[in-house]
């Protein structure tokens, strides 16, 4: 077992006040992610699979608890702080995309670089061209996002996300809004970034897609219910894993 997970969350709870009354979003949640590891986050509306990947990528904050990802203790990160460190230790993928409609393609995905002055400016354009040909679309580089199809546009925001070689990928509900063809393309993508070696955090309501990541994380009411490592929720088949040299 990796004792220096990539990704941890110890007791990590989140509180929301409604007009009803404070909502428990997240519920004292454990969670370990190793790098390489490609996870689904799986769970109804509500059931605060968004939420927990924004406590991941430093978007939201936690009420109480703690969150390490590649050694930084993110809940005491200023914003400032918080900006810099996801610039270069996580790329975000949304649902809608969230391109710059009135740059390119090969502008958007320029943009994290120029932001995080990194790498080199004379070497910026060479790998935003590379990315977008990882991503199978380098052909469209220099139209606006309005003159691209949904899948091309998740494409794009992909490689932006890819822009200044974080270590770990997180997308939430990346292909709500494709057509299946689409989505599954947008998966391989994903499944081959991981066997590039980036660590890969996907929440889908496709239970589909999901069983098709190395590991399934559900979520419910704010609990993880079922993880496929089983090192949460079903003690007995960790120590089962454990003594198979299996439980990462």
């Amino acid at each position: 077992m990796n004792s220096h997970p990539l990704i941890a969350l110890e007791s990590v709870t989140k509180t929301y006040q409604t007009d009803a009354g404070p909502f428990m979003a997240l519920k004292s949640v454990n969670l370990h992610v190793d790098a390489g590891e490609f996870v689904a986050i799986v769970g109804k509306s509500g059931s605060g699979k968004t939420t927990l990947i924004n406590m991941i990528t430093g978007l939201d904050r936690p009420t109480s608890g703690q969150i390490h990802v590649g050694g930084a203790a993110v809940e005491t990160l200023s914003e400032n702080q918080l900006a810099a460190w996801r610039g270069v230790t996580i790329g975000v993928v949304f649902q809608f995309f969230q391109l710059l409609p009135t740059l390119t393609a090969l502008e958007n995905v320029m943009l994290p670089m120029d932001l995080c002055n990194t790498p080199t400016f004379a070497l910026r354009r060479d790998r935003a061209v590379e990315l977008l040909s990882l991503m199978e679309i380098e052909q469209h580089a220099n139209k606006l996002p309005s003159k691209l199809s949904g899948g091309q546009q998740q494409r794009v925001a992909i490689a932006r996300a890819l822009a200044t070689d974080p270590p770990i990928l997180a997308a939430d509900e990346p292909t709500g809004n494709l057509d299946s063809k689409t989505a599954a393309a947008v998966f391989a993508l994903f499944e081959r970034l991981t066997g590039l070696g980036k660590t890969v955090l996907m929440v889908t309501h496709d239970p589909d897609l999901a069983r098709r990541a190395g590991r399934q994380i559900h979520i419910a009411d704010g609990v993880i219910v079922d993880d496929l490592n089983g090192y949460q929720k079903k003690p007995e088949l960790a120590l089962v894993l454990a003594q198979e040299g299996c439980h990462r």
